[in-house]
């Protein structure tokens, strides 16, 4: 299976993936832990169908230390007992992040006051920038139907 377009070839999706790429790196500092932006990442991707994303994401986090088991159950975060009462106030606000068409009013004041008590606003400020990056990320996957299977982690550097 090939991609419709190549993201690093084509020069205006290129040059749009490199500036989310930089938004992106630029969340590494923002005191939002790295193992809570990568559960983040996975969760929207499987939630948006981004086979790519998944891999990546989940590759990328065992190769930073998280557990397989931690990574088999963020699909089903409010049943599984792995997670941290933050993890999930993040993990919840992904989601409805994701599905905000799905929600009348978008992100429901429960949901944002719930990551309010475990996050400061420098960390609420990455998450809010971290769930639209990777949606963003996602969208533009899934349209251009980039394969997923073959990422090794590091391999964007």
């Amino acid at each position: 299976m090939n991609a419709r377009l190549n993201a690093f070839e084509n020069p205006v999706l290129g040059k749009v993936f490199k500036h989310l790429i930089a938004a992106n790196k630029s969340l590494a500092d923002t005191g939002l832990p790295h193992t809570t932006q990568e559960l983040v990442k996975i969760r929207a991707s499987q939630i948006n169908s981004c086979g790519f994303c998944t891999d990546m994401h989940t590759k990328d986090a065992l190769a930073a230390g998280e557990t397989q088991q931690r990574l088999n159950l963020v699909a089903a975060w409010r049943e599984a007992t792995v997670f941290t009462d933050a993890e999930r106030a993040a993990l919840e606000l992904a989601e409805e992040g994701t599905r905000i068409a799905d929600a009348a009013g978008g992100v429901s004041e429960d949901v944002w006051a719930n990551a309010a008590k475990h996050y400061d606003e420098n960390q609420l400020g990455a998450l809010v920038s971290l769930i639209a990056l990777i949606n963003a990320f996602n969208r533009g996957n899934v349209i251009i139907q980039q394969p997923a299977g073959d990422y090794q982690p590091g391999m964007f550097g």
